[in-house]
């Protein structure tokens, strides 16, 4: 008896799952997989990739356009400023110089500099000239004033992979492409490497790198802070080549505590050039008012930047 109940449910099963097939309808998914060719990888080869990549380049001399805007969900709107031309020098481990200059008359509007730890910052128009650490200790209401030379720094030198303090996992993933308009259009595969870091206080997810598996270049860095919340979010297109190294002539980098996003299109760059000291040098010049930023009555400066 028992085994006849058996097969009466399987019947009553099947006839239900036909009925129910009879009814389906099919439809094509919203987005579809690309059908570009892939290229694969493994987690090893990825890690090898940063690293070497990273050991490539010590220095790079770049003349820049600039794109700054300001604001988000949090300001209720947003600030697009006036694009300029600049100047970028970098230099392992940690010196950063950044000159804007405004259009036509190329006057400077700022001038950067960090050496890793501190940085400081001469803005002619206001007459300021501003010191403090790289991090942000204490957040300016006014965005740009957040700007510190090390996240520009951390956004164009990826930092190699450290197996003694860092872990990395390796995901996979899908890539949404859009269209110029900003539709959805396709989806295409994607590697992932988050890289689990030691802290203070224990280990922590440090940051993301994003490949896209049509060439294996990295196209997004998420850098993230200790407490789990998103630092930096940093894409990078239209790779080139300059010389022997390959790297992107867009750079847009992100930072969503801040709201303020910075552009970088690159016009003329120059890889592994020597740079001496002096190029990173910045005094401060002489009847300028002095602002310690870090400072707790610190009177905070203006950005400077014409709109």
């Amino acid at each position: 008896m028992r085994h006849c109940r058996r097969i009466s449910l399987f019947y009553a099963f099947l006839s239900t799952l036909l009925l129910t097939a009879c009814a389906a309808r099919s439809r094509k998914p919203e987005l579809q997989m690309t059908s570009s060719q892939l290229k694969s990888a493994t987690k090893e080869e990825l890690v090898a990739r940063v690293n070497a990549d990273s050991a490539r380049i010590q220095t790079l001399n770049a003349t820049v356009d600039i794109e700054a805007s300001t604001g988000g969900s949090q300001k209720g709107k947003i600030t697009e400023y006036q694009e300029i031309r600049g100047y970028i020098l970098a230099r392992k481990p940690g010196m950063l110089r950044m000159v804007g200059l405004f259009p036509v008359l190329r006057n400077r509007a700022f001038d950067m500099v960090s050496n890793g730890t501190t940085f400081r910052l001469w803005i002619p128009t206001k007459n300021r000239f501003i010191v403090g650490t790289n991090a942000v200790t204490q957040p300016s209401q006014q965005p740009l004033e957040n700007l510190r030379p090390q996240h520009i720094y951390d956004a164009l030198l990826l930092q190699p992979i450290d197996p003694e303090n860092q872990i990395p996992v390796m995901e996979q993933g899908n890539e949404v492409l859009k269209d110029a308009k900003g539709k959805e259009t396709a989806l295409r595969p994607e590697y992932v490497l988050n890289i689990i870091q030691r802290g203070d206080k224990g280990w922590f997810l440090s940051r993301k790198i994003y490949f896209r598996r049509s060439d294996l270049e990295p196209y997004r860095q998420i850098v993230y802070d200790p407490n789990g919340y998103v630092a930096t979010d940093a894409h990078y297109e239209a790779f080139q080549q300059y010389g022997e190294i390959e790297f992107p002539s867009q750079i847009m980098v992100w930072r969503p505590q801040e709201e303020y996003s910075v552009s970088i299109g690159i016009l003329k760059l120059a890889v592994n050039a020597g740079l001496t000291d002096e190029q990173f040098a910045l005094d401060q010049p002489s009847g300028a008012q002095l602002v310690r930023l870090d400072s707790p009555n610190a009177d905070q400066a203006s950005d400077g930047v014409s709109r």
